[in-house]
């Protein structure tokens, strides 16, 4: 009986701790928030504010994404994140902008490999 409530526990632990994963996974979808701390983790600390103005922009971004046909989001796509891009850097300072950058940068040279 006791290593059955041991069992129950490490599933119901699994469980939990694999949730996180399976919400990212879940149609390759990644939250404003999770993006915002990627973009923080890149550039420093967020104001309130441009915090506020990036989840407008990545949510404004995803909604235009939505209503493109599947066929065309690869064509259209890439325009589309690059004008996201150049919005979120509209919102960063100088200093943030090149760290900015540089974390795109890294993004492309890993899909080269």
């Amino acid at each position: 009986m006791k290593s059955l409530k041991i069992v129950v526990a490490f599933i119901a632990l699994g469980l939990l701790a694999s949730a996180p994963l399976q919400a990212q996974k879940k149609g390759g979808q990644v939250t404003p928030e999770q993006q915002i701390e990627r973009i923080e983790t890149a550039v420093g600390s967020l104001s309130v504010d441009q915090k506020a103005k990036i989840t407008e922009i990545l949510t404004k971004s995803r909604d235009e994404m939505k209503g493109v046909p599947k066929e065309e989001r690869k064509e259209k796509g890439a325009a589309m994140q690059k004008k996201q891009r150049q919005d979120i850097r509209a919102v960063l300072t100088d200093e943030q902008k090149a760290k900015y950058d540089a974390m795109s940068q890294g993004g492309k040279k890993k899909k080269d490999q």
